[in-house]
């Protein structure tokens, strides 16, 4: 019981700044003896309390995105809820040989960033072509997709959201970051309501990550905004590469 509210209070703080907190759970969660299929659904349903106190934490970051979060909020729903019925549908192993790369694009993605956004905005100058202001059907479409993988596993979910935004939206990566958080609460919150009603739960177990998890959340946004852009994008290439290594070894 304490190593599975510690990883819970371990996955909110990291979940709140950069994503992946699942690989801290879901290891934890197996080692007590839950079947994967268990262990996935409870997680899902623990973590819910901290993504919601990690867009708490970056409240002041979302000022002025309500249309984009609405929008964007939509395909999360849409892709969790499919992500979710697929984790029941299919196979076990159905997603392991793609979820690797989807990681490691989305790092170099991230570290990138700078410069592959000055490329677009370069290009849309010489264009004349607009920027879209909630990144247009192509970051819809991507954000769908990522968040079916979000309601399948969620491990390094959130790496994959920022690295699409920072790509497509011309803002901050801290802002980016508090629409993350959102959109990972949204994919959650659907992803765990359909398992309440087809899939059994270890109770204990989502009790105790959703306790951890909401104090970790809120710590982790708290000090996780006072980030620079470059302290974020390292931590987040960092994790992510840590992440990438353990679904590798898997």
């Amino acid at each position: 019981m304490a190593a599975v509210f510690t990883a819970g209070v371990g996955a909110g703080a990291i979940n709140s700044v950069v994503g992946s907190g699942t690989l801290i759970t879901f290891p934890v969660l197996l080692a007590t003896g839950l079947p994967p299929v268990t262990a996935t659904v409870s997680n899902a349903l623990g973590l819910i309390p901290g993504s919601v106190s990690g867009a708490i934490g970056y409240r002041r970051e979302l000022r002025g995105q309500r249309r984009r979060v609405l929008k964007l909020s939509a395909g999360a729903l849409l892709g969790g809820l499919t992500g979710a019925t697929l984790l029941l549908a299919l196979p076990a192993r159905a997603f392991e040989t793609v979820v690797p790369v989807l990681v490691g694009l989305a790092l170099v993605l991230v570290a990138f960033q700078p410069r592959l956004g000055g490329l677009v905005r370069r290009r849309r100058e010489r264009t004349g072509v607009p920027a879209h202001r909630d990144g247009g059907p192509l970051l819809f479409g991507g954000l769908t997709l990522a968040s079916v993988y979000g309601g399948y596993f969620a491990a390094a979910q959130g790496i994959i959201y920022l690295s699409l935004m920072g790509m497509l939206l011309d803002d901050s990566l801290q802002r980016l970051n508090a629409v993350k958080n959102v959109l990972s609460a949204v994919v959650n919150s659907v992803a765990a309501l359909f398992f309440l009603f087809v899939a059994d739960f270890d109770w204990t177990a989502v009790v105790l990550i959703a306790v951890g998890s909401g104090l970790g959340g809120y710590g982790g946004a708290k000090v996780g905004r006072r980030f620079s852009p470059s302290v974020l994008r390292i931590l987040v290439v960092t994790v992510g590469t840590v992440a990438l290594v353990q679904l590798l070894l898997r």
